[in-house]
């Protein structure tokens, strides 16, 4: 099968490719390889990455190494919607299993399936950096954190419908803050000189 970046994508392509010291350009291959997979619907056939070993002047093997040492990269197709459920130890500890369990029972197919519809993709990865807010799953881009089994299945039924669930903290948490408020930096920080001897 023969494949190639879309006139709009070589663009792209072009200004990744300008942003790395001359000779040194298959440093571009982890962008490069997300723009394929982008364009050819969320995974990497053989061809796009033959094109993108081309593009940069590598070995093909090069790049077959990074697709398949990276598990951003889909080897086959996925649903529109990709449902990635981290079950690493802290998302374990914080029960990622009732997240595991509630995908189950909303989409009807078990891990490393695809809907019949090919609207969803669910599968098991590895930690995605969001340990504090566990448990967690990301779909796509987003990244859906304080997961409940009642925001799982609202999740899910409003990208069925069309819909698109605000990502981020599901109990509305700024970023990595504790669970139970903050416990430091609690007052406004104190000036310049606070602490330091007068005679000083």
């Amino acid at each position: 099968m023969e494949w190639e970046f879309t006139e709009e994508n070589k663009e792209r392509c072009k200004g990744i490719i300008a942003q790395y010291p001359d000779g040194h350009q298959q440093a571009a291959a982890i962008p490069l390889l997300d723009l394929a997979q982008r364009q050819h619907g969320g995974w990497l056939p053989l061809a796009a990455m033959n094109h993108v070993a081309h593009v940069l002047d590598m070995a093909p093997m090069r790049i077959y190494e990074v697709a398949t040492f990276y598990t951003m990269f889909n080897r086959n197709p996925v649903g529109k919607y990709h449902v990635q459920i981290c079950t690493t130890t802290p998302c374990m500890l914080r029960d990622s299993d009732m997240v595991v369990r509630a995908c189950k029972e909303n989409l009807g197919i078990g891990m490393g399936e695809t809907t019949p519809d090919k609207m969803f993709t669910m599968c098991e990865v590895e930690c995605l950096g969001a340990c504090v807010n566990a448990p967690m799953m990301q779909i796509n881009d987003a990244y859906y954190e304080d997961l409940s089994e009642s925001d799982v299945h609202e999740i899910l039924n409003d990208l069925r419908e069309g819909r698109t669930p605000r990502p981020g903290s599901r109990i509305d948490r700024f970023a990595s803050e504790p669970i139970t408020g903050l416990t430091s930096l609690t007052s406004p920080p104190t000036g310049p000189g606070y602490g330091v001897r007068d005679d000083l």
